[in-house]
């Protein structure tokens, strides 16, 4: 994944991809200090550089110029000014994975702090859901995963794990202060499977992000085989799996474990970058198989397709795909040599049917949506496919409705702020639950308001909000006409619907 080259002592979770990598998402959220120099420094793709005092950027108008993360140095001091007090404290940096995933090892890299690394680090894992994860990280329940340990200066500084749970951000913390060149991040990939499986559709199931991984390749001299599956395009020529000349017989191949087993509807083969070294020639092979079978297990290969390449361009095959059921594991083979930028493989997930589907009722679907219409359609439309096709009907048959539809559903919820018997509308009002006196008040002077205009309670997808956010919008809906309002809380029963069947399924 990364440019530099590989350390020969280094441990084995090297060869995993770096989780934090920029290339594939990673960020330096936030830090209490980097004075001397930039938090998002860590994660450089390249080996970190010096300035030697010749060079015009050697200085900045803080101090030397260090290709790293760099606080500043902290003082203490006896107040009375008799003696010398031990320096202490510590600076922290938090970093957002680009790839949610398990840890195997962290590389923290002092590479050129030689008078001014820190003595010492440790490093803290938290698993965060919200979008707006600054905000999130500044509550998170942190997990240790390096206790405070030794530094070397000048060197890479390797840490195994074990914990085998998924993480999606880390907190880096130096002791007492100095600079770290740059934070690599070693893992597998796990996505969050139940919202791919839950929507349905197409998934590239040969894409790092969802957890394929390249088990291994016939060569890669000039480009990582990691680099078949990256997230984006293709940089540059640098960024993708290139093996060096061929002189002599047979050809190069790289071999990559789907993130899950499915059906392959469409592949790209992409030599973007590639015009005057791009394989000539292309098969790409599949087989299914156990999840923990090595390369050397790996039999049954079934070609998918084969083709002459050309210099710099994506190759998209789909019609031309032979129809080999659901796999595990492709194998793309060039000839006789080459590079490929990356390779996609879009295809439909093995369903995983959950057997509550079957016991979804008529009564069931009342007490998602008050509809008697919906919940009619929903149990004469069963047996369901799979979760996705519950879904995708439920959206389907509610838009079918009438007006007088929309506001018997409306009429089976509570007021936001008000009493309900449900345990579900007590989890979705939760936020209201917690709310201040005086903004429930608000809430329920803003409900009759509403009310009054329109003839029907406020409707809003409550999951997640607060009292004050669910406030906010009752006050800039109060001014809508009854139509446009009667649609917007479709639209709301609608989202509302969706998370009410995930919570029965995952209850049943």
């Amino acid at each position: 994944m990364s440019s530099a080259p590989k350390d020969p002592n280094a441990p084995a979770f090297v060869d995993y991809p770096d989780l934090a990598a920029m290339g594939v998402g990673g960020a330096t959220l936030s830090t209490n200090d980097d004075f001397f120099a930039e938090k998002e420094n860590l994660l450089l793709p390249h080996e970190a550089e010096w300035r030697d005092d010749s060079h015009p950027g050697a200085y900045t108008h803080k101090g030397k110029w260090m290709d790293g993360w760099e606080s500043r140095r902290k003082r203490e001091s006896d107040p009375t000014g008799s003696k010398p007090v031990p320096i202490t404290g510590s600076d922290w940096c938090i970093v957002r994975l680009g790839l949610p995933g398990v840890i195997k090892g962290f590389v923290v890299d002092t590479k050129w702090f030689r008078g001014n690394f820190p003595e010492s680090c440790s490093i803290e894992g938290a698993s965060l859901k919200g979008p707006l994860d600054i905000k999130e990280s500044e509550k998170a329940e942190w997990v240790e995963l390096v206790p405070r340990s030794k530094l070397n200066g000048d060197s890479k500084n390797y840490f195994e794990i074990k914990d085998t749970r998924r993480f999606t951000h880390l907190r880096l913390t130096m002791f007492p202060d100095g600079g770290i060149a740059r934070f690599r991040v070693h893992g597998e990939v796990a996505p969050d499977w139940s919202r791919l499986r839950t929507f349905g559709g197409l998934v590239d199931l040969a894409a790092l992000e969802n957890g394929a991984y390249v088990l291994a390749c016939s060569d890669m001299f000039f480009g990582s085989r990691h680099n078949l599956i990256k997230p984006n395009r293709a940089v540059n020529m640098g960024d993708g799996w290139e093996t060096r000349r061929r002189r002599g017989p047979g050809n190069d191949w790289s071999l990559v474990r789907l993130a899950a087993s499915g059906t392959i509807q469409r592949v790209e083969i992409d030599t973007t970058h590639f015009k005057g070294n791009a394989p000539g020639w292309c098969v790409l092979e599949a087989c299914s198989a156990a999840r923990d079978a090595k390369p050397e297990e790996l039999s049954g290969w079934r070609t998918l397709v084969e083709s002459p390449l050309q210099p710099h361009t994506r190759h998209f095959f789909d019609e031309q795909l032979r129809r080999v059921g659901p796999v595990t594991h492709v194998k793309l083979s060039v000839f006789p040599d080459g590079g490929v930028a990356r390779l996609r493989v879009w295809g439909e997930l093995q369903a995983e049917r959950p057997a509550s589907l079957d016991k979804l009722t008529e009564a069931d679907f009342l007490k998602v949506c008050g509809s008697k219409r919906w919940a009619a359609a929903m149990a004469a439309a069963k047996p369901f496919e799979n979760a996705a096709a519950l879904h995708r009907i439920a959206e389907r048959e509610w838009w079918k409705l009438a007006d007088a539809d929309y506001l018997e559903a409306f009429g089976a919820h509570p007021r936001i702020g008000g009493k309900s018997d449900s345990k579900w509308s007590q989890q979705e009002q939760a936020g209201a639950a917690k709310a201040a006196n005086n903004t429930l008040e608000q809430l329920a002077k803003q409900n009759d308001a509403y009310f009054d205009k329109h003839g029907f309670i406020f409707i809003v997808c409550a999951t997640g909000k607060t009292a004050d956010e669910m406030l906010a919008l009752l006050q800039a809906r109060l001014a809508n006409d009854k139509a446009t309002e009667i649609r917007t809380a479709a639209e709301e029963q609608a989202k509302i619907s969706i998370i009410r069947l995930n919570k029965w399924l995952a209850e049943n």
